[in-house]
């Protein structure tokens, strides 16, 4: 049983993530000068590093040699990597230009996403509201499509990413620090390759940048995983009902910043699709507290 305390704690964590991940796209905007595959390469190097300080630190160096010594549980994690620097890379993307609309999207429909593959793959019993707030989702992309003939690609392509990214963490049962940490190292020979390889820009050579401009490629390793930690650290101290209710904080913060700050237009199609969502998140939500608050009387 969690103590008041520690019940507090998560929450400081819970909330540092997710406000955190919402606000990540005015940093990216930072370096909206600089291809999206450059900054992703520089992501996953200095990543790597921070991690690499970190699992030192925390004295977890002996978890991540032992998954290299399970052959299929690294295939596993192969996989994850792939989805992990897709999701990386297309969101940097997406922030940089001028679809941060869709990114907000793609991380409201994510909860939603892991309902059905947690009945397909998980044997997870969906309940009958929260079927009807996937199906209230869906509607909203079918509407879009039939109607605007047009699909939202970038939003889908992030929330099934991530969806099924935690999916396979799920059925590894792979420590989040370790597991990280693999992940990050299994993408860096590909980072470092590309970097080498990749045609000059104006800030590929590090030694005549600005120390700004080089501050901020470094500081994408604590951007990138500052939050993943603070997540771990309050998923252990928070309910799962409770985590995904602040976790809307993350897109509902990104949607903001694209209209607010960004100029970002939203049309009647991105009126409609959004609506649809909220509605399948109302309900999914409201269905979340209910059942939680009664199994808790039980």
């Amino acid at each position: 049983m969690l103590t008041n305390q520690q019940h507090k704690l998560g929450l400081f964590f819970a909330l540092s993530a997710f406000i955190m991940w919402g606000l990540a796209p005015i940093y990216f905007k930072q370096l909206i000068a600089i291809d999206a595959k450059e900054i992703l390469v520089h992501r996953i190097i200095w990543s790597v590093l921070f991690l690499f300080l970190i699992t030192l630190i925390s004295k977890q160096a002996n978890k991540v040699i032992a998954v290299f010594r399970q052959p299929r549980l690294l295939l596993m994690l192969l996989m994850s990597t792939a989805l992990l620097g897709l999701n990386w890379g297309l969101f940097i993307w997406a922030v940089n230009n001028s679809h941060m609309l869709d990114a907000s999207l793609g991380y409201y429909i994510n909860p939603l996403i892991n309902v059905v593959l947690g009945y397909l793959f998980l044997q997870e019993r969906l309940r009958r509201r929260q079927g009807i707030a996937v199906c209230l989702a869906l509607s909203g992309v079918i509407i879009q499509l039939i109607a605007f003939g047009s699909i939202p690609i970038i939003a889908l392509t992030l929330a099934c990413s991530f969806s099924l990214y935690g999916l396979i963490h799920k059925k590894t049962h792979v420590e989040s620090l370790p597991g990280l940490m693999i992940e990050a190292l299994l993408l860096l020979p590909a980072a470092l390759a590309y970097w080498y390889l990749m045609p000059s820009s104006d800030t590929s050579n590090l030694m005549t940048n600005t120390l700004s401009t080089n501050s901020l490629l470094i500081g994408l390793g604590i951007i990138t995983t500052l939050p993943l930690l603070c997540f771990t650290a309050a998923a252990k101290r928070l309910r799962y009902t409770t985590l995904g209710f602040i976790q809307y904080i993350g897109p509902s913060l990104m949607f903001i910043l694209a209209v607010v700050l960004y100029d970002e237009t939203i049309g009647f199609k991105d009126i409609v699709t959004f609506s649809c969502i909220w509605a399948g998140l109302t309900l999914f939500t409201w269905d979340s507290i209910r059942h939680s608050m009664k199994y808790k009387s039980l």
